[in-house]
């Protein structure tokens, strides 16, 4: 059975004064925290942890309704700018002479934007999946290495293939003689 609306505010008023004690630093078994009621310092800790997860949903419930909104937003803005963006209509000239038919480029790019921002609102963006392993697929030392070392772990790894090129920039790449310049690209 759920606790009485009166009891419900007991608890809630108990836990407020639990956070504010611990926020000064009062320790778990300190008398002013135990004289809320708690029958140990694990009671009282498992009522904090409990006090946060309440709130954490609480927020949790805020944030989903706040991007509820936020969505509808951005589908209404949408919608009101989708038909200049897909549909052709006719385009004229400063002057005023029929030019020929289009689409609204401005309207494009703007619904280009709210689409964006429906993707970042709703965490549809997903980061590009990264591997880094070492020689023959293994493991990747994290230990700092010599530039010997280094050299071996290239030279190990073999040149490129020149039939499996593709358009990757390899600007980035370590070169062994840029070692003897500095940043500026002066010999050093």
């Amino acid at each position: 059975m759920p606790a009485s609306k009166a009891q419900q505010a007991e608890t809630a008023d108990r836990r407020a004064q639990l956070v504010r004690l611990r926020r000064q630093g009062v320790p778990f078994d300190d008398p002013r925290i135990l004289g809320l009621g708690y029958a140990s310092r694990g009671a009282a800790s498992k009522d904090l942890i409990r006090a946060l997860e309440t709130n954490r949903d609480d927020e949790a419930a805020e944030v989903s309704v706040y991007r509820q909104q936020e969505g509808e937003r951005l589908d209404a803005m949408l919608a009101a700018l989708w038909p200049q963006a897909t549909e052709e209509r006719p385009i004229y000239g400063k002057e005023g002479q029929y030019v020929g038919k289009g689409v609204d480029t401005r309207a494009v790019g703007e619904v280009r934007q709210i689409i964006a921002l429906r993707a970042k609102l709703f965490g549809l963006e997903m980061p590009a999946a990264l591997e880094v392993s070492g020689p023959g697929g293994g493991a990747v030392r994290l230990n700092t290495v010599g530039l010997t070392e280094l050299q071996t772990l290239i030279s190990a790894a073999g040149e490129p293939d020149p039939e499996d090129e593709d358009d990757t920039d390899l600007a980035g790449t370590y070169d062994p003689e840029d070692e003897d310049e500095d940043e500026d690209g002066d010999a050093a």
